[in-house]
């Protein structure tokens, strides 16, 4: 019996591409697919998440929102990787910056990721689960900035469960050296490490929540195009 369509997903099967790049916003994958992907098709639009497929340069390449948070990745990122043959997910999300030697607008990818969520105690695993990216995909996206002259900063990022957190960790997280704070990432790993599948987040600087700069949501929808390019050429 097959596991598609899902409650979440009424795509049929072969219509995802192998890669899929994964914004939060419905809007920005909506954004992306319109203004990116050639001849764009959406085949998923359950509770707005909105999935298009196209082409890019000759390649096949899907984008699908996430919606915010672990518990919403963690869904669509399962039933990509585990029932659709969706072999790897590029996170394009934004990020508070955490690291004050960052900038609004430049452009981190998380080698690691941090979390407060509890998602990794379903693999019964007595100790902390450290996720991951892919780094293969981490090398390509690297050296796809530096062909369109966009330095990409590697390290580690903060997924947390909480925007609205009263435990104020990031300063605690600033003394570790974590990069930036987002809301996703570390679920996304973890569920591609459990497929053996591949994973990455690409975020761009949003808000600096120590100062209060930031970006519109209009900004973070429609501008972060150096991202998306780079996302496009290693998918």
């Amino acid at each position: 019996m097959s596991n598609i369509p899902t409650p979440h997903i009424t795509a049929k099967e072969g219509d995802f591409a192998k890669t899929v790049l994964m914004p939060g916003d419905p809007l920005r994958a909506k954004f992306i697919a319109e203004n990116f992907l050639e001849n764009p098709v959406l085949v998923n639009n359950v509770r707005g998440v909105q999935g298009y497929t196209g082409t890019w340069q000759g390649k096949r390449v899907s984008v699908m929102a996430s919606g915010m948070g672990i518990p919403a990745i963690g869904i669509y990122s399962y039933e990509l990787y585990n029932f659709y043959g969706v072999e790897a997910i590029i996170r394009i999300g934004s990020a508070g910056m955490i690291s004050q030697s960052l900038k609004v607008r430049d452009i981190v990818a998380g080698m690691s990721a941090y979390t407060n969520s509890g998602f990794g105690k379903q693999f019964d695993f007595d100790g902390c689960v450290a996720p991951c990216c892919d780094y293969g995909l981490l090398k390509s996206a690297i050296e796809a900035g530096e062909a369109i002259g966009q330095h990409i900063v590697p390290g580690a990022i903060y997924s947390s469960d909480c925007f609205y957190d009263e435990s104020a960790p990031l300063g605690k997280l600033q003394k570790l050296n974590v990069l930036a704070v987002e809301m996703e990432a570390a679920g996304l790993y973890m569920n591609a490490a459990r497929a053996g599948k591949k994973a990455l987040a690409l975020l761009t600087i949003s808000d600096n929540p120590f100062t209060g700069e930031g970006l519109t949501a209009e900004e973070r929808q429609n501008t972060f195009t150096n991202m998306v390019k780079i996302a496009l050429s290693i998918a």
